[in-house]
């Protein structure tokens, strides 16, 4: 894959290299953003090293200042090359940076899991958790180079594997086109993890995030569909505490709520939520997680950073392909989520 998206006023060149190992003509002038995880992949010649520790809990203000004091220790100018070699957490963290870096850097991202590399790195959304609230400070800031190495995938936890299967499968669902058949058709082999299976799905999966994101790009209108299931899903996250619950599995959690809540208004074709939550079942999501108190779930929900005129649009489907925004009257929240709290 060699693509470039316009996101605003900013190009991100996609590009996919095989091999097994990460080479990178200006690696010795950058400065590499990476986590204990993902150390090991650097190249011999990197420069300068900012190594976070991996997981949630780095996504922090604390993060973004230690890559900044790095910066600034060597000298990286506005012309200067942050890259980040990591997940969703590293790629967001130092993609936030080099956007308030001299208000904007130059940036490279590399990244390492299947969750990033089809949903984090593209489309130029950056940001660091506070105080328990997920992406609560970030910015637009696309990357001008996002490099995909498929090797990467190998090595990967099959947790995290599973996480961003998820946002993969949640891609299958925003277009009328032939990936959902094929996800369903091929389901052993991508949990296999089919090395030409997922070169190929890989790419049309964010191919699809792409064309919204081009359309959309600061997300004032479609791109916001691709939210679907993470207004439910980062409620669910923050009450079982950030890290808790996988992201993926919680993004399926909250769109098997989505489908319950459409269903509920009326919009949502029952036989099209039968089968959406099918598909999550059968690839091995558990969609009956609880959370500890209704309340408390429906006050995280209120405080979701998507609410506009202080009421939350939850992104809801009509069919495959046929998505909208629309806010869901509480007596809705609560006879669909209910099940799936301990005090009803």
């Amino acid at each position: 894959m060699d693509q470039v998206f316009r996101l605003g006023a900013r190009d991100s060149r996609v590009r996919s290299f095989p091999g097994n190992r990460i080479e990178i003509d200006a690696a010795a002038e950058a400065l590499w953003v990476c986590d204990q995880n993902t150390q090991g992949f650097l190249p011999k010649d990197a420069g300068s090293i900012v190594c976070l520790a991996p997981g949630e809990a780095a996504k922090t203000w604390e993060s973004v200042q230690k890559i900044i004091d790095a910066a600034l220790e060597e000298r990286l100018g506005r012309d200067g090359l942050i890259i980040a070699l990591g997940g969703g957490v590293v790629c967001d963290t130092a993609a936030f940076a080099a956007a308030i870096y001299m208000r904007g850097c130059r940036l490279m991202l590399i990244p390492s899991t299947l969750l990033s590399m089809i949903d984090a790195s593209l489309g130029g959304k950056t940001g660091v958790d506070y105080r328990d609230y997920k992406n609560i400070i970030g910015s637009f800031y696309p990357a001008e180079e996002i490099r995909l190495y498929p090797f990467l995938l190998a090595s990967l936890p099959e947790i995290e594997y599973r996480s961003g299967l998820a946002e993969v499968l949640k891609h299958a669902l925003l277009e009328k086109s032939n990936l959902f058949l094929d996800l369903e058709a091929n389901r052993e082999a991508v949990l296999a993890r089919d090395g030409k299976l997922l070169e190929e799905l890989i790419p049309r999966s964010l191919a699809v995030k792409g064309r919204l994101v081009e359309e959309d790009p600061t997300e004032k209108g479609v791109r916001a569909y691709l939210n679907l299931g993470h207004t439910f899903g980062h409620a669910l996250e923050r009450e079982l505490g950030l890290g808790a619950v996988p992201h993926g599995y919680a993004v399926a959690w909250g769109i098997a709520r989505a489908m319950e809540a459409g269903l509920a208004l009326g919009l949502t074709d029952s036989a099209y939520a039968d089968r959406v939550i099918q598909f999550f079942t059968d690839y091995g999501y558990d969609l009956k997680l609880t959370t500890p108190s209704l309340e408390a779930f429906l006050s995280s929900i209120a405080l979701d950073k998507k609410r506009k005129g202080g009421a939350v649009r939850f992104v809801l489907q009509r069919n495959q392909g046929e998505t909208l925004q629309q806010e869901i009257p509480e007596e809705i929240l609560r006879r669909v989520l209910a099940p799936f709290a301990h005090a009803r």
